[in-house]
């Protein structure tokens, strides 16, 4: 079933379909971290690592596309080749979304994340995130590695 539910993404992603299209509207109106109650993507998510059970958290992060801008210099001489334009961020866009769900949820520990959309302004990240102190997540023992107290 998965597999049918990955093939149905990739065909909305390649498409830009209309489904994909009206739900990504709201999430442009809406706030840069919010917390949602089910994965878009499940096939994703699952194969990440995410259950469907207390203790997980999934939060999508809206993260701005484009290049960066240096401030340009005002006064003194102007440089020859100023180097304003063309600044590349020497971190990806999704590890940004992961930063930004971690400072969101502190007491969260981050799992994974996986590409939802993307539009010309804005890329979405669906981040997973599971809460180590949990009873559901302690007694679980495929999740043994998150309870390393940091």
């Amino acid at each position: 079933m998965y597999r049918h539910v990955s093939e149905t993404w990739k065909t909305i992603l390649k498409t830009r379909s209309d489904k994909i299209r009206d739900r990504v509207i709201g999430w442009r109106k809406g706030r840069t971290v919010v917390r949602i109650d089910r994965a878009s993507r499940i096939d994703k998510a699952r194969m990440l690592g995410y259950k469907a059970k207390q203790g997980f958290v999934l939060v999508r992060v809206r993260v701005g596309r484009g290049g960066m801008k240096k401030k340009r210099p005002k006064s003194g001489r102007r440089p020859k080749h100023m180097g304003v334009t063309r600044i590349k961020a020497s971190i990806s866009m999704r590890k940004v979304a992961e930063g930004r769900a971690l400072v969101k949820y502190p007491n969260l520990r981050l799992m994974n994340s996986y590409f939802v959309f993307q539009d010309g302004k804005y890329s979405w990240y669906e981040i997973i995130l599971v809460d180590p102190s949990h009873e559901s997540i302690r007694s679980d023992p495929e999740l043994d590695y998150l309870r390393i107290e940091s």
